[in-house]
């Protein structure tokens, strides 16, 4: 009969085991993620962004700290704590061999017989006697008479025949001994005063907290949808948001799912403040559209940053900084269910609002407030960065200087190309798959790159057929973003000094028909684009959206519009007709290049089948002319068989 023994040694492996499966994860999820989302470039150089850029690492180590220190950094400190505590008492903890075995005392193998066991014996007494051994310099006397004991005790047991037939067959000098089985369990756990406390905790383990942590993650992950925003908040802007929604509507819909995600924190200094902050909101927008129908407390925050009202209360400024840092999400949101319904407009309206959150500008004002320096309340404003540039220049004002640095670093996009592409055909025809190519990259207003060399005819022949070669090959891929070339410099961290963060710019690549205000082809982002370099053969990035092309044959005036999220103004827009035609329109060998293959030929098996069902088959050139031949073979013989 087995005989279990609780080993509390064995309990402390299995507790060094089991919080080390917890405290790994644990202690990696503090370690910063090495692979960074930080673009190539250096981004905007101007003074306000340098500063900025200073401002937001202080608020990060700042946030990263206060972030670090909290419950779960404690209990993975504990647990820490505890590990080194059991580790230790391990260390120290001897390990005790229970196993008597007189073979590896005498150092003789098991096989050895009683002849080798006396004569080995025999050498060891007369080298390791008492009497005889001289001591060494960490050697005491009684160590060697304790060895010169176990050696004798050894030889007694293995020149016992039972004794010796033990340890060889059942490895104890006794004989067989049962089984025991030690489990990691301490033994004051199983002990029969304690075992209704076992029992209680196993019950609240397993009854009550194993439910509850399940509850908590279900429920938790259908809290949030996948935009990052409450389900409550989509069920609310599925209603709030229309076909018609203008920048007014959509921004009331944002402050009221903020009341929701977002709820303001802070006392009586707060509210206070909050207050002062929200008429002064309400006496700039002047009884607008803006605020017809009331302000939520969120949505006062936002219109003070798009208004760039000054707050000087520290909650109320933490409050508007992660409201603000939240607007993305909800904006994304409103944006997944416009394209849901393919409302053009409204998708659009929200699009430009990311930009004007960006660069603090309340929609509707002047674009060129964006640019350090600029007041909303100077008069006759010109309308583009070039121009502003050219009447610094031209009264030679100081703020020159700072507006050139903004320039050099602008998102203006430049679209060098834009086309459908179908492969393996000439043209789209119905329910195709058409491959939108878009080529890109940033042409900075201000440049001051390098000029463009000239090159001979055969150079520049060469440089397009390797372009050609890309293009192609990025066409057959399944890529729908051309790699980065290693060592092209992106547009980096984008202006925008008044973000309560760093900005990462980006394109939405929208397709769009502006006679029916409706989405051709969901939107998608683009990022990571290089600089205009005409020294380099290839300083674009490509992409590709995928589509089927209507069923129906004829003209489609589309429109495509490149949209940035960050600088306003700045869209792209392309009429991008689409032209469906007629599969007549394929010659003849197009419209069955492909016969050959998908027929079987006739003398196959599944060409006779092809035949029976009435299919088509390929017939061999060959089997016709011998077929006739010898159908006027067999008719000249009928011939002369009548004749005859």
């Amino acid at each position: 009969m087995a005989q279990y023994q609780y080993d509390g040694s064995m309990a402390a492996y299995f507790l060094l085991t089991f919080l080390s499966l917890i405290l790994v994860p644990l202690t990696y999820s503090f370690i910063p993620s090495v692979t960074s989302n930080k673009p190539q470039g250096d981004g905007c150089r101007c003074e306000q962004c340098v500063r900025h850029k200073n401002e937001v690492r202080n608020m990060e180590k700042q946030s990263g700290l206060a972030s670090k220190i909290n419950k779960k950094a404690i209990l993975t400190l504990v647990g820490w704590a505890v590990f080194a505590a059991t580790a230790y008492k391990v260390a120290i903890t001897p390990v005790e061999n229970t196993i008597y075995d007189p073979f590896a005392i005498l150092g003789l193998k098991r096989s050895a017989t009683e002849k080798e066991i006396k004569k080995h014996y025999k050498k060891l007494s007369v080298k390791f006697h008492p009497d005889k051994v001289k001591l060494g310099p960490n050697e005491t006397l009684e160590g060697i008479q304790d060895y010169f004991v176990n050696l004798t005790k050894a030889y007694k047991s293995l020149t016992d025949e039972t004794i010796r037939q033990n340890v060889i067959n059942f490895n104890d000098p006794d004989g067989r001994q049962q089984f025991s089985t030690g489990i990691a369990i301490p033994q004051w756990i199983v002990e029969g005063k304690n075992s209704i406390w076992v029992l209680a905790f196993y019950g609240l383990l397993f009854g009550v907290g194993l439910p509850i942590l399940v509850g908590r993650w279900w429920f938790g992950s259908r809290k949030f949808t996948k935009d990052g925003v409450q389900t409550r908040t989509a069920e609310l802007f599925f209603k709030e948001i229309n076909e018609d929604a203008l920048d007014e509507d959509i921004m009331q819909s944002v402050g009221k799912a903020l009341t929701l995600e977002k709820p303001l924190g802070g006392g009586k200094t707060t509210e206070a403040a909050l207050a002062e902050l929200s008429k002064q909101v309400e006496s700039r927008l002047g009884g607008s559209d803006w605020g017809k129908n009331g302000l939520p407390k969120a949505l006062v925050l936002v219109y003070a940053h798009l208004l760039r009202l000054p707050i000087q209360d520290k909650k109320l400024l933490k409050n508007q900084r992660d409201i603000l840092l939240h607007t993305p999400s909800l904006l994304n949101s409103l944006l997944n269910i416009a394209v849901a319904y393919t409302w053009l407009l409204p998708a659009i309206r929200i699009m430009h609002l990311h930009a004007n959150l960006a660069q603090a500008v309340l929609p509707g004002t002047d674009s060129i407030i964006q640019f350090p320096g600029m007041d909303e309340k100077a008069q006759d404003l010109p309308d583009t960065l070039e121009r502003l540039i050219e009447r610094l220049e031209e009264k030679e004002d100081p703020r020159i200087d700072i507006i050139r640095k903004v320039g050099e670093k602008w998102g203006r996009l430049d679209v060098v190309d834009v086309t459908y592409k179908v492969i393996g055909e000439r043209f789209v025809t119905p329910g195709a798959i058409v491959q939108l190519v878009i080529k890109l990259r940033i042409k900075p207003p201000v440049s001051d790159g390098p000029k463009k060399v000239e090159s001979d005819v055969e150079q520049e022949r060469r440089i397009a057929k390797l372009n050609d070669e890309k293009d192609q090959a990025f066409l057959l891929s399944k890529k729908d973003f051309e790699d980065i070339v290693p060592g092209d410099a992106s547009l980096g961290w984008a202006h925008a000094p008044r973000w309560p963060a760093d900005r990462r710019p980006r394109w939405w690549v929208v397709l769009g028909d502006d006679k029916t205000n409706r989405i051709v082809v969901p939107p998608t982002q683009v990022s990571d684009l290089p600089f205009a370099d005409p020294t380099k053969p290839r300083d674009y990035r490509s992409f590709k959206l995928q589509f089927q092309a209507p069923q129906n044959v004829g003209l489609y005036t589309w429109r495509i519009r490149f949209i940035s999220d960050t600088y306003i103004g700045e869209d792209v827009a392309r009429d991008l007709p689409l032209k469906v035609e007629d599969l007549s329109e394929l010659t003849a060998d197009e419209q069955h290049k492909d016969d050959d293959i998908s027929d079987p030929e006739e003398d196959t098996i599944a060409g006779q089948m092809a035949a029976m069902r009435g299919g088509g088959v390929k017939r061999i050139p060959g089997d016709s002319e011998e077929s006739s031949t010898d159908g006027e073979e067999d008719e000249d013989s009928d011939d002369s068989s009548d004749s005859d």
